[in-house]
């Protein structure tokens, strides 16, 4: 039996809107991932704790707020920090196109814009982790 893929869903800084967040948990876990969503209102440092105590395969944040640039990179640092460099890690939210690369430079994978189909994610998480 392969193992399941595991998977955190969390929404850093104070922005709480969280239906987005929720539709792709739903999505990943029908597909067959295992999910933990962590809630609203979270820090970079909870969402590294969180992930490196479930020893999770994939971070997934999402973010309405603005704060990308500042609380995805903090994210993406604590795993390095705390040897988990080789989770994936993917974004999503109202993210401006001109701050992808920058968001891909600090680590993320892939940054999923609103409008995305569910399908979408749930095979970019398949293709990356050979599933």
């Amino acid at each position: 039996m392969s193992k399941k893929i595991r998977v955190i869903i969390a929404k850093p800084g104070l922005d709480g809107h969280d239906r987005g967040a929720k539709v792709v948990a739903r999505a990943l876990r029908d597909a067959g991932m295992e999910v933990i969503y962590t809630g609203i209102r979270q820090t970079p440092e909870k969402i590294v704790t969180a992930a490196v105590q479930e020893d999770v395969d994939v971070v997934g944040l999402s973010c309405l707020s603005g704060a990308h640039m500042v609380l995805f990179p903090k994210v993406a640092e604590g795993m390095k920090a705390r040897g988990r460099a080789d989770v994936l890690l993917f974004g999503g939210g109202i993210i401006p196109v001109e701050d992808i690369p920058a968001l891909k430079e600090a680590g993320f994978a892939e940054i999923f814009l609103p409008g995305t189909d569910t399908h979408d994610v749930v095979n970019f998480i398949n293709e990356r982790l050979g599933s």
